[in-house]
C-alpha cells in the first residue's frame, strides 16, 4: 500500500465531531461499547505487485497488509466510506478508530509511507506465517518504509 494521505471527510465538520488533534477526532463509539473514540481517516492506494495485495481496489480492500495495519496500531475500522470507494477507480479511503489517543496518533505515522509485507530477516518478528511454493514454511512481515 503506497500513498497514504490525510483524508478529512465533511462530516468531520458536524457538531458532534471535536478535534483532538492535526487530523484526529474524538466522535460517538459507532459500536456502542463506550461513549467515544478517537478516529482519524487515511486514503491510501493499493500495489498489486506486492504480497497479498494482488486483487486489492477500492471496492475490495485487501486483508493482507490491511489487517497487519489494524493490528500493529491497535485500531479498527469505524467507517468503510463505501460510497467513495465504489466510485473510485484507485484510491481507497477508511475511517480508523481506537479508545487510545496514542494508538491514533501511532497509525498517522503512515501517512507519505510505503506500507507492505515482505519477508523477514532473522532478527523480525513476524507478522504473517504462510506457505511457500513448495509447502515449507516461510514468515512474514508488515515494513513500513
Amino acid at each position: 500500500m503506497k500513498n497514504f494521505k490525510n483524508y478529512k471527510p465533511e462530516k468531520y465538520q458536524l457538531p458532534e465531531y471535536k478535534e483532538a488533534g492535526e487530523g484526529i477526532y474524538l466522535a460517538k463509539d459507532p459500536y456502542g461499547y463506550k461513549d467515544e473514540v478517537y478516529v482519524t481517516s487515511l486514503s491510501f492506494e493499493h500495489e498489486p505487485g506486492q504480497y497479498g495485495e494482488e486483487n486489492g481496489c477500492p471496492q475490495n480492500i485487501t486483508q493482507i497488509p490491511f489487517e497487519c495495519i489494524l493490528d500493529k496500531f491497535s485500531v479498527w475500522v469505524t467507517d468503510f466510506y463505501y460510497d467513495l470507494n465504489k466510485k473510485s477507480e484507485v484510491t481507497c479511503y477508511q475511517e480508523f478508530g481506537s479508545f487510545n489517543l496514542e494508538n491514533i496518533k501511532n497509525l498517522r505515522g503512515i501517512i507519505g509511507k510505503h506500507v507492505y509485507i515482505a519477508e523477514c530477516t532473522e532478527d523480525d518478528d513476524y507478522d504473517i506465517e504462510d506457505e511457500d511454493v513448495n509447502g515449507g514454511e516461510i514468515y512474514l512481515c508488515l515494513k513500513i518504509e
